[in-house]
């Protein structure tokens, strides 16, 4: 079974005409190379399967990532994408974002000496793209700092790939088991340690934004493991909800606190949110 692709294929460079292209993202089962043609610039993703070795399952679903993305972008009408298969699994293109993430940008708030204050207008920008998605019915199930990509214009909130919300062609669907632990709510944390999948929600995006915020601003993560440990430690931890103080001073921390509230319920929505933070 063909790993992970040296080399654009075929389909994609029939596509797109590249007249630049260079890999940016080398992971365990995915690509991502940044594409320059006459036709635009564009960020192009390609999956394939992660076969089982000792320390890691199989995790066959990383093969049909970039297609579902592409699917769900279509649905949430954004232009100029395009998916489909190679060899290996499959692929998408869509508009590249520039710009940096939100823990780059936040990075001089993390200085020991003198951090700076975290810019309310940033995270004013990263809660409104999280509403403007879940004001058309989705969720986004994989919130973390670095899909926060905060351009010169407005804030894209970016890798859709496990998002919910409408009909994905069953051909490039698959479950969802989870995300990132240290972005992960505890009722999704318990679900994928009980049953090995989860349903994402509003509430649970809301939980990983919080959690987003205080990484960026701080380098801790809300929830206290060794750093080695194994991702089922983790999500034990964050399931028990072993929660660090939220060390962010003035309304940011407060909000954040509240975001990062065990319970769903006790969480304030999106809305409510981005009303707060201004």
């Amino acid at each position: 079974m063909p790993g992970a692709p040296s080399e654009l294929p075929t389909v994609v460079l029939n596509a797109l005409m590249p007249t630049a292209r260079h890999l940016v993202i080398d992971r365990r089962g995915s690509t991502v190379w940044e594409v320059e043609s006459e036709r635009g610039h564009y960020a192009v993703k390609l999956g394939y399967a992660i076969e089982a070795t000792a320390d890691w399952p199989a995790q066959p679903w990383t093969a049909l990532a970039p297609a579902r993305e592409g699917s769900v972008l279509d649905q949430l009408g954004v232009t100029d994408v395009g998916y489909g298969e190679w060899e290996g699994g499959t692929w998408n293109f869509q508009p590249w974002r520039e710009g940096p993430d939100l823990y780059k940008l936040w990075a001089p708030c993390r200085k020991p000496d003198l951090p700076a204050e975290p810019q309310m207008s940033v995270a004013v920008e990263c809660a409104d793209a999280l509403s403007e998605l879940h004001s058309k019915g989705w969720v986004h199930g994989d919130v973390q700092p670095a899909h926060f990509i905060i351009g010169p214009e407005r804030t894209h909130l970016i890798d859709l790939a496990l998002a919910r919300g409408g009909h994905v062609r069953e051909r490039y669907d698959f479950p969802f088991r989870g995300c990132l632990v240290h972005y992960e709510a505890p009722e999704v944390a318990r679900s994928v340690l009980a049953i090995g999948e989860a349903e994402p929600t509003q509430a649970a995006d809301v939980y990983a934004l919080g959690a987003s915020l205080l990484i960026s601003a701080t380098g801790w993560r809300p929830v206290e493991y060794p750093d080695d440990a194994s991702r089922s430690v983790q999500r034990k931890a964050v399931a028990e909800g072993r929660r660090r103080p939220v060390k962010v001073p003035g309304e940011l921390g407060a909000l954040i606190d509240a975001m990062l509230s065990h319970a769903p319920e006790d969480r304030p929505t999106i809305y409510e949110v981005s009303k707060i933070l201004r």
